[in-house]
This record gives structure tokens, C-alpha cells and sequence, in this order.
């Protein structure tokens, strides 16, 4: 089978959604009232088993960047484990499933393999749960996959960008300004044709170096794309911030009057006035 790692994303929504819809409808079908959801429970169980045997694949091929990112081992081989067990399960239930439809004329004896089928079921779903849910943690906390998984280098230098904005952020907020400042310059070199990342630079040298003068007078030469109405507002309040800090607050106030003439739903120019107040 070639590699099937790129659409290991995809493989397993499927098998997370069929197998719990199909569990729930195999649980309800036991009721007198849910016998029309005997056919549809057994139907989306073999669809889930099936797609389980492709997310385990999938993963097994995907798994290898995700791994050598320092720190990750660890949660990518508990995400395999999870995602293997939770397979295993479903494939039993998928076994109990074919029994019960071999055997459907043997009424008591398929109700007793649909119960049973049932009884497994829920402890699949709870497995199909925990392999989801670790999956997620492995993607959002470890970024085993954002902007790696196509090998993208345009990919890759969007996630360098967020790392870096975001931990200039944290640090910031936790009033280490010498590490924001030092981080936002890395990020800021990385492109130094983008204006939305210079603005990115001169919020920090506002922010984290307290250079209000040098911030406006970048602010003021610093040209943006005409057609983003947001990069205007979020320039036109940072000069408005400049001015505060340089005790200039008549100044900020006409700044901030332009900007809410020009964008009047903006809320960001509506919240700056608030605060000026």
C-alpha cells in the first residue's frame, strides 16, 4: 500500500463520527422503538472498523515527523498505542456485527450478539474518545503536523511565525519584555517585507522597549495594503498609544476621532476611545 499518512486527518473524523453515531444507534436499536436503526447501526460499525484499519496505517505513515519534534516521542507513541487499541475494539464489534447479521433469522440469538455488540461498543467509543482526543493534544500542544505534514517551506515558516508571535505574547503579558522584545526581532527579521509583521515589531518597541518616539515615527513611514481596512485601524491606535505614552493625549484623541469618521463600526476604535476616556 503506498504511503497514506497525508490523509490520516480525514481517516480519522470518519471513523470517529461513524463509529459513535453507529455505537449509539446499535445501543438505541436494542429498545422496541429503535428497531429501524438495526440495519443503519451495522452499516456505519463495518464502515468504522474498515476506516479504523486505515487510520491506524495512516498514522503509522505520518507518525515519524511528528516524532522527531523534541519533546513529542512520548505523546505520538501514546497517540499510536490508543489508536491501535481503539481499532482492536472496533474490529470486534465489527466481528460481532457480521455474526449478528449471519445469524439474524435466529432471532434471540442475533439479539444476544447485537447486546453484546452493544456492550463492546460503548467501550470502543470510549477508546475511539481517548485516541481522538490525544490526537488533538499531539497537534495543538505539540504541533506534531501543523505546518510540518505537507513539507511545505511556506507551511513551516507560518508556523515559525505563530511560535515566535506567540511567545513574544506570553512573555509580554508575564512581564518579561526583554524576551518579547528579543523574540519579536527574530520574528520581525524573518520577514522584513511584510507589513503586518513590522507592525508586530513596532507594538513591541512600544511595549516592550517603552520607545513611544522611535514607535511613532515608524508608525508614520510605515505604508500598508490599501485594501485591509483592520491594518489602518490597528495603526491608527498604536499612533494613538504613542501619543499617550508621549503624554500627548489631545493628539491621540484626533487620531482616534479620524479613525472612527473613516471606520465607524470598528470596535477597536470604538474600545481605544473607551480607554482614553
Amino acid at each position: 500500500m503506498p504511503p497514506i499518512g497525508e490523509f490520516h486527518p480525514v481517516i480519522v473524523h470518519f471513523v470517529i463520527a461513524l463509529g459513535i453515531v453507529g455505537i449509539g444507534l446499535r445501543v438505541i436499536s436494542l429498545f422496541p422503538f429503535g428497531k429501524f436503526a438495526r440495519s443503519t447501526a451495522t452499516v456505519l460499525i463495518l464502515i468504522a472498523a474498515a476506516a479504523s484499519a486505515l487510520a491506524v496505517q495512516s498514522g503509522t505513515d505520518a507518525h515519524g515527523l511528528a516524532e522527531r519534534i523534541p519533546g513529542a516521542r512520548e505523546a505520538v507513541q501514546k497517540h499510536e498505542h490508543q489508536g491501535e487499541d481503539a481499532r482492536n475494539i472496533l474490529l470486534g464489534v465489527a466481528a460481532l456485527e457480521l455474526a449478528a447479521l449471519f445469524l439474524r433469522k435466529r432471532e434471540s440469538l442475533a439479539r444476544g450478539l447485537m447486546m453484546a455488540s452493544a456492550a463492546v461498543g460503548v467501550v470502543a467509543a470510549y477508546y475511539v474518545y481517548e485516541a481522538g482526543e490525544h490526537g488533538g493534544e499531539l497537534v495543538y500542544s505539540y504541533a506534531g503536523g501543523v505546518g510540518t505534514r505537507t513539507g511545505d517551506t511556506t507551511d513551516v515558516q507560518r508556523l515559525l511565525t505563530a511560535g515566535l508571535f506567540h511567545q513574544a505574547r506570553i512573555a509580554r503579558d508575564a512581564g518579561r519584555k526583554a524576551e518579547a522584545a528579543r523574540l519579536t526581532e527574530t520574528l520581525v527579521m524573518q520577514h522584513p517585507n511584510d507589513p503586518a509583521i513590522a507592525l508586530v515589531g513596532i507594538e513591541s518597541q512600544l511595549k516592550d522597549k517603552a520607545d513611544a518616539a522611535g514607535a511613532l515615527a515608524a508608525l508614520r513611514t510605515l505604508q500598508g495594503p490599501a485594501d485591509q481596512p483592520m491594518f489602518a485601524v490597528r495603526r491608527g491606535v498604536m499612533i494613538s498609544d504613542a501619543h499617550v505614552a508621549l503624554g500627548q493625549k489631545d493628539s491621540a484623541r484626533a487620531v482616534l476621532t479620524a479613525l472612527a469618521t473613516k471606520f465607524p463600526d470598528s470596535r477597536g476604535v470604538k474600545a481605544a476611545m473607551e480607554k482614553l476616556k
